[in-house]
Order: structure tokens, then C-alpha cells, then sequence
């Protein structure tokens, strides 16, 4: 194939010096026929065109995809069996694209040179991570200032728009400013209906981004590169924060993700641009807005009754009311903190438990522990079936063969509890015993294991042993402490001599 420019300048060495066609092939390292054809098209290009190109009317292929509802594969169908063209389904699918029949017309995208105080961004992601011993599922949450590059990271068990509220005030608050638009995608905790730029924000977000001096706005969908700084933070959060780290807790995942979003990363350069994002973000301060110190934090609100006990419920956990009365309060639940609320005047106020505790006793310090339960607090049963399993291998099989039947969650819980019991009143070798005894015969009934168990003392294949004893008694602090009572007076368990009773 012989380029353009070549064949222009054989066509002007013909044409204007007169040199003859043979010369020109010897200089130019080119066939005299080939040479002759360049002259002869004046040294353009000629037009190349398939001999076995089917050529399909425009006119004809509108209508088909009119009548076939935009169906591809009918209109294949019938272009072969109506109209005899041969067409490659792809070929098809490519002319419907250059017509523009499928209604998708592409457009060029632009870049846009970053401006200070213009843009931040916000979105989440889902990870599996390993925490503890156990891999589990949560989301991660980053807000992204476009021009200066900092951002903030947290992870969450789930994410709605409660904690979307609380995750953006904590990010706003900690740099204390704002940009005057937040990127986001068409999530439904932000938005109210419509879609990119016609979507509608919901009235709550709308007002909750107000306090702060931002709006909303929606990227287009499929559009993720609208967000492209937010999107990448994900990859460098994948690539940079997760790999090589340990995480004991929810606690210990935020507060390693915190250091390295605010401390580690604001000081290192970008890696294209040479950019620190903390010196980016000083420069880019009188261009934010500042985030007033007075704004509420988002919180829930909860209409709570005091129970008979003095404990009002809340996510789960039970918080102590502080006065005699059984009156109505108001939760009000916040991020971090539970605050308690009769008749607009502050009860108390609790910090949050740790993530995964539940089914927990609040109260202050110093505040005695009821013997009393909440009335409706669960009565969960990992404990005591933890200290089951532990006992043996035997008793971990029996317990999955029996949970395996015990399906419902009242009945599972009352069969631990129940066999529980029946341990700590049997010895541990003759508990053993009967429960092989029990598994061997697919026995779930607590009272026919007692029986067994009774069985296997009357027939004496069990010897009792010795309960143990501790020599060293006197030296327990609870002994020591003792000794300095009074001595109990048993004198009138005395019987005398004569007393035939």
C-alpha cells in the first residue's frame, strides 16, 4: 500500500519536472505498472471498496427496525429470508449503530481543569473484609475533594441515609469546609426520583445539605467517571489501605482507616502532578466554604415507655432511665451517643456500645446492677453452648445433630439451656457417656437423656467419683476475709443427752 504523501509526489515529479515514468519507478523503488496507475489518478487515493460488501438501504433497514420494535435478531431474520441479503448478525448490529436507531448516540466527553471550592464527591462501595476471625461484609464510605485531593474513609455493617448524614457531617466537620457541590450517584438515599441532571433530591437531604452550604447533584447513569477522584480512592483503598492489615474490631478497621486517610495520605504526592493534597487543601480554603461550629448533628428520634424495671430499649440494647417513674422519654439517637429526654429536659446520656454488642444492660457508673431483667431483653444462648462444645468432641456432634432438628429459634434456645443444666448437675465422664449413648440413638429429649443417665447408675456401669478437694483452702482471699467474723452460733442444733427427739 502506497501511502498519500508517495503518491503525490510521483504525480508532481510527472507532472512538473517532466521526469519520464521509468526514471521515477528506478528512483522510487516501484513497479512501472504501479506508477503508470498513480499517474493515472492524478496521485489520489483511490476509494477501495469491497467486491462481496452487501449493501443494505437505509431506507429499507429504518423500516425493518421499525416494524421488529428494534429486535436485531428479527430484522437478521427477515433481511435472510425476505430480501435474500446474507448479512453477518455483527455487520447488522454496526449499521443499526451508525444510524443511531438504537436511540444511543455517543457523544464526546471533555476534560474540565479542576477549580478550587467547586466539587467534592461521595460514594460507597461493599467489601469482604476479614476482622477478627470472621470475614465479613461492610461498606465502605468515602467523601473526595475534587481540586485539592484529601478525603475522608469509614466503614460501616450497612449504610442508609442516617449514617450517609452522619458520615458526611463527621467527614465536613473534621476539615471544617465544605465545596459548594457533592457529586453522587443515583442512590436512592439521596434522591427523591429522575435521574442525573434531572433528578430530584428528597426534601430531608436537601435541607440537611443546606445547614452545610452544598447541594446535591446526580452524575448521569452508567456515568461513573463523572466521579472518577471517588472512584479512584476506592482502587488505592484496595491496593494501599486493605493489603497487609489486621483488624481486631469495627473500632480498630475505623481508626486505622482514619489515619491513613487524614494523616498518611494528605502528605503524599500525587503521583502524576507531583500534588500534596494538604498543602492543595491550604491553598484551597479561602475558595469552601467554612462549616458552621453550631450545626446539630443528624441524630434518630425514639418514643420510648420506661418498663416496669427502669430500662428503655434502643437499637437492640437497654438503657437505664434515671428516676422512680415509669414516664415516657424521647431517644434521641446520634452517631456516636444516646441522649435521654423527658418534657425537653436531659435525663442522661450513654455512649454507644462497641459494634456487636447486643441485648446489653446500660446504666452510669457507679449505678448497682438490678437483679431484675428487662421485660423484654432475649435471653441468648452462645455462651452455654460454647461451654457445651467445649467439653468434647462428642458433645459438639450431638449438639449439631440436635440443632439440626431443633430448627425453630425458641425451641433451639430451650434445648441448650435445658441440656446445660443437665450438665452442671451430672459428672462430666457420666454426662459424656450419656450422651454418646443419646447421639448413637438420635435421642433430642432432654428427660429420656436423664433417664439414660439414671440407667447407668443403677446398672452400675458408672462409677460416682470422689468430688474434689482443695487443700489450699485456707489461702483463698474469701477464707481469708472470713476468719476475722464472729463465729456462728450452733448451739441450738445441739441436742441433749436425754432427748429422745
Amino acid at each position: 500500500m502506497i501511502d498519500a504523501d508517495k503518491r503525490q509526489a510521483i504525480y508532481c515529479l510527472y507532472k512538473d519536472t517532466g521526469m519520464g515514468i521509468r526514471e521515477i519507478s528506478r528512483r522510487m523503488h516501484i513497479a512501472v505498472n504501479t506508477v503508470s496507475g498513480i499517474i493515472e489518478q492524478k496521485g489520489v487515493m483511490p476509494a477501495s471498496a469491497r467486491k462481496d460488501k452487501i449493501l443494505v438501504e437505509e431506507g429499507l433497514l429504518r423500516k425493518l427496525h421499525n416494524e421488529c420494535d428494534g429486535w436485531a435478531q428479527r430484522i437478521h431474520e427477515r433481511l435472510m429470508e425476505e430480501h435474500g441479503l446474507g448479512i453477518g448478525y455483527s455487520t447488522l448490529t454496526r449499521m443499526i449503530r451508525d444510524l443511531e436507531l438504537d436511540g444511543k448516540k455517543k457523544q464526546r466527553c471533555d476534560q474540565v481543569a479542576d477549580k478550587p471550592g467547586e466539587e467534592m464527591q461521595h460514594d460507597t462501595t461493599v467489601y469482604k473484609l476479614k476482622i477478627g476471625e470472621a470475614c465479613t461484609r461492610i461498606v465502605a464510605s468515602i467523601l473526595y475533594f475534587r481540586y485539592s485531593k484529601v478525603r475522608y474513609l469509614k466503614f460501616y455493617r450497612s449504610f442508609n441515609r442516617f449514617n450517609m448524614k452522619c458520615f458526611i457531617h463527621e467527614t465536613l466537620m473534621f476539615w471544617g469546609y465544605a465545596a459548594a457541590v457533592c457529586i453522587i450517584d443515583n442512590t436512592n438515599l439521596a434522591r427523591l426520583s429522575g435521574s442525573g441532571a434531572r433528578a430530584v433530591i428528597a426534601p430531608e437531604m436537601e435541607q440537611f445539605a443546606e445547614r452545610y452550604g452544598f447541594t446535591f447533584k446526580c452524575h448521569a447513569i452508567k456515568h461513573p467517571n463523572r466521579k472518577a477522584g471517588n472512584e479512584r480512592s476506592f482502587y488505592t483503598v484496595e491496593s494501599n489501605f486493605i493489603p497487609g492489615r489486621r483488624f481486631e474490631s469495627l473500632e480498630d478497621l475505623n481508626a486505622q482507616a482514619m489515619d491513613w486517610a487524614t494523616v498518611r495520605m494528605p502528605t503524599r504526592p500525587v503521583a502524576k502532578t507531583g500534588l500534596i493534597p494538604a498543602a492543595a487543601f491550604e491553598y484551597e480554603q479561602p475558595y469552601l466554604k467554612k462549616v458552621p461550629l453550631f450545626v446539630t448533628p443528624p441524630y434518630l428520634v425514639h418514643n420510648r415507655r420506661t418498663d416496669q424495671y427502669g430500662y428503655a430499649s434502643c437499637d437492640g440494647n437497654y438503657y437505664w432511665i434515671p428516676e422512680t417513674s415509669r414516664h415516657d422519654v424521647k431517644l434521641l439517637q446520634y452517631s456516636d451517643r444516646i441522649k435521654i429526654y423527658h418534657k425537653r429536659k436531659l435525663l442522661c446520656e450513654y455512649e454507644l456500645p462497641p459494634d456487636g454488642v447486643k441485648n446489653a444492660k446500660i446504666r452510669p457508673e457507679g449505678q448497682p446492677v438490678s437483679r431484675y431483667q428487662p421485660n423484654n431483653r432475649k435471653r441468648p444462648t452462645a455462651g452455654e453452648e460454647k461451654k457445651l462444645r467445649a467439653v468434647s468432641p462428642e458433645i459438639s456432634a450431638y449438639l449439631d445433630f440436635a440443632i439440626k432438628e431443633k430448627q425453630s429459634g425458641k425451641k433451639r434456645h430451650g434445648f441448650i439451656r435445658r441440656l446445660y443444666g443437665l450438665y452442671q448437675r451430672l459428672d462430666q465422664s457420666l454426662f459424656i457417656k450419656s450422651i454418646n449413648r443419646a447421639l448413637k440413638y438420635r435421642v433430642i429429649d432432654i428427660a429420656t437423656i436423664e433417664r439414660i443417665a439414671v440407667l447407668y447408675l443403677r446398672t452400675g456401669s458408672y462409677e460416682v467419683s470422689d468430688a474434689g478437694f482443695d487443700a489450699e483452702y485456707k489461702k483463698r482471699e474469701a477464707y481469708l476475709k472470713g476468719r476475722f467474723t464472729d463465729e456462728a452460733d450452733l448451739s441450738k442444733y445441739k441436742m441433749s443427752e436425754d432427748d429422745d427427739d
